[in-house]
């Protein structure tokens, strides 16, 4: 099984590529920021507790948010690979990360970086306003 880590700043592309490797190959995707929402809306127990320090102005200690990835990898598993969307983003994340694929004898396959331009950051972001004020104006 491949596990692979995408990294880059917001609107780099990390959710495109994903999408574009999941059609390619059919692997899994995980978005750190998808999950929250889902494990929020849900309403667990992992979710009512990140919901606690988000609504405390806080972070998610990396403890809970390994705790929420390693329970999603294990119900998307066995599958031929899985992609980590935003995830990693510290060395004490990532370590954190190999501990738990070795506690599943695997490990991390690759990392790709989307290293991309500021100004086209900043056009990325922009469109993206944009198309969200477009779309709640629409309703």
């Amino acid at each position: 099984m491949k596990n692979l880590v995408i990294f880059g700043a917001p609107g780099s592309g990390k959710g495109t590529q994903s999408d574009r490797l999941v059609k390619r190959y059919g692997f899994k995707h995980i978005s750190t920021g998808d999950v929250l929402r889902g494990e929020i809306e849900k309403g667990t127990e992992l979710g009512n507790t990140a919901k606690n320090y988000i609504d405390n102005g806080q972070l998610i200690p990396d403890s809970l948010m390994i705790d929420i990835l390693a329970s999603t990898y294990d119900s998307l598993c066995p599958c031929d690979g899985i992609i980590f969307d935003g995830f990693p983003r510290t060395i004490p994340q990532a370590e954190a990360l190999k501990k738990m694929l070795a506690d599943r004898n695997t490990e991390v396959s690759a990392m790709l970086e989307l290293d991309v331009p500021e100004e086209e950051l900043i056009a990325r972001s922009e469109e993206r306003r944009v198309g969200k004020e477009c779309a709640s104006m629409c309703r």
